[in-house]
């Protein structure tokens, strides 16, 4: 388990930007850029059981790694998201039970046969360009710049935002540099995360 504390930016312009030349992230990057694309998809069962317990459940591949997280909902206030996370690595594109029972879920999913009630009721696929920065001494963050869409069945949305996650250090010092991003680029804090927008998508 582990607190993850992230600041979240939604991104007002329609297409990508180019952050890579802005001096206030480059001055700090603590390496190269990396992008990756990220498939996850977020289960429930049909009366959206996990939802009305406050977590959420999801099935990511990173391109290299199949990763199974349950995250709590937490709190989000003016962009500043908190929420406990259990995240594990997978061998396959399966749950793997055990795992789960370290978990909230075990409120929720008391034999492995619950499992077969839940079903993939929303998938987000985006790219991400994400680097680690170094803030201060103390304080260093993964800047990462999402970029794509969630979509159900039938519905879909542009996923467009940039998440500054606290690796260590204070949060105070996140929050002055995500005031500075807000001075240079088209953003706006955001309390809705991307689990938050696939569910309204389901719920319709």
């Amino acid at each position: 388990m582990a607190l993850e504390q992230e600041i979240k930016l939604a991104v007002l312009a329609k297409n990508k930007l180019d952050i890579s030349a802005l001096a206030c992230i480059e001055e700090k990057s603590m390496g190269t850029v990396e992008t990756r694309q990220l498939i996850s998809r977020y289960f429930d069962n049909s009366d959206l059981a996990l939802l009305k317990q406050g977590i959420g459940l999801r099935r990511r591949f990173n391109g290299q790694t199949w990763l199974q997280t349950v995250k709590e909902t937490g709190l989000a206030n003016d962009g500043l998201h908190e929420r406990q996370e259990w995240e594990h690595v997978l061998g396959q594109d399966e749950f793997e039970f055990e795992l789960l029972q370290q978990t909230p879920l075990i409120k929720a999913i008391e034999d492995e046969s619950a499992l077969a009630t839940l079903q993939a009721i929303f998938t987000t696929d985006f790219s991400r360009e994400h680097r680690l920065l170094k803030l201060t001494d103390q304080t260093h963050i993964e800047l990462a710049y999402d970029f794509g869409h969630v979509y159900t069945a039938s519905r879909k949305t542009v996923i467009h935002e940039i998440e500054l996650e606290l690796k260590s250090g204070s949060v105070d010092d996140v929050k002055q540099f995500a005031a500075l991003l807000l001075e240079q680029l088209p953003l706006q804090y955001s309390d809705i995360s991307k689990a938050q927008r696939g569910y309204q998508l389901f719920i319709g």
